[in-house]
């Protein structure tokens, strides 16, 4: 009798999605690592490992700040030009020394993400749209500030970029400690709390009397941080101010970490946790296909199916 219910039971799919939706991205840096480990060569170095970590920092700082937006049904397009931005500033201001030239990056990233804010909250622009002006506006302005590729020698920067403690890089540490921070705000404060609740009803957030337009504009402010944040670390990294490519497709990649990571788009959920194992999943892939020779243009066809498994695996998947 046990033969025959073996036999006939069928497969419980509903099952089988949730357990993607929870651990599909935790399975897939697994499979990934595996699959390195037998066809890479090195690829247990600790030299490869580093270079991985330090390569992924800027893009799970950058998807915190997209996990949030996401967090409120929004997005942030804006975030790849916001990165340039920071490279341009930093390199006009490197004169003056690290500190002020990190403080005048964090008044024109500010400035960014309170304009967007205010375009989604004040004025009701759709995310997409506004983020989209900011998106293409930002890096405009970073072109204009800084032309053209400035290689910085500055040894407080080179410090940032290269350095580390106990043999762990500063990238990585400020990547670890911003994702603690983001997942403590979500979770265990008040403003992770409304953040979360306009995100799975705006209307009824409004109703039950929550500041909506002022949780919105911080986050997108707080977005545009982080990003500006990751610019600086990628321009320390590189020791040189490239704002025509760098953040270059960084949206694509950050929501995409964000997506497969377990947040819906629809809002009212952050997974921060998710979140960096997908921003690590995407790097495990790209560094898959450059270490055997495929051309860059496959990353890019690997991350829209990546985001189409993820976005199937996530259907039929409501708010709270």
């Amino acid at each position: 009798m046990a033969e025959a219910t073996l036999r006939t039971a069928p497969l419980d799919k509903t099952r089988v999605l949730q357990w993607l939706q929870t651990y599909g991205v935790y399975a897939g840096v697994a499979v990934l690592l595996l699959v390195n480990i037998v066809i890479t060569p090195h690829f247990l170095s600790a030299e490869n490992f580093r270079t991985q970590a330090v390569q992924v920092a800027p893009v799970i700082i950058v998807a915190l700040g997209m996990a949030l937006v996401i967090g409120t049904e929004g997005v942030d397009l804006s975030v790849g030009a916001v990165m340039a931005l920071a490279a341009s500033v930093t390199a006009l201001y490197l004169g003056y020394g690290l500190l002020p030239a990190l403080l005048v990056v964090a008044l024109f990233a500010a400035a960014v993400g309170l304009a967007n804010g205010a375009l989604v909250a004040l004025v009701g622009v759709q995310p997409i749209v506004a983020t989209l002006a900011l998106m293409v506006g930002g890096r405009g302005i970073a072109l204009v500030l800084l032309p053209q590729l400035e290689d910085l020698r500055n040894p407080a920067l080179a410090s940032l970029g290269s350095g580390d403690i106990l043999g762990i890089p500063y990238l990585i540490l400020i990547a670890t400690v911003l994702a603690l921070l983001v997942a403590f705000v979500v979770r265990r404060t008040t403003f992770g709390r409304q953040l979360l609740a306009i995100g799975d009803s705006r209307p009824a957030a409004q109703l039950a009397g929550l500041p909506v337009r002022r949780v919105l504009i911080i986050v997108y402010i707080v977005c545009a941080l982080l990003a500006s944040v990751a610019g600086v670390l990628a321009t320390a990294r590189l020791q040189a101010s490239d704002p025509t490519s760098l953040g270059n497709l960084m949206e694509l990649s950050a929501i995409t970490a964000v997506v497969v990571g377990g947040t819906p788009l629809t809002g009212g959920r952050v997974n921060i946790a998710g979140t960096v194992a997908g921003a690590v999943l995407i790097q495990l892939l790209t560094a898959t296909l450059i270490k055997h020779d495929l051309p860059p243009s496959w990353t890019q066809i690997a991350q829209a199916i990546v985001i189409v498994a993820a976005v199937y695996a996530a259907r039929g998947r409501g708010k709270r």
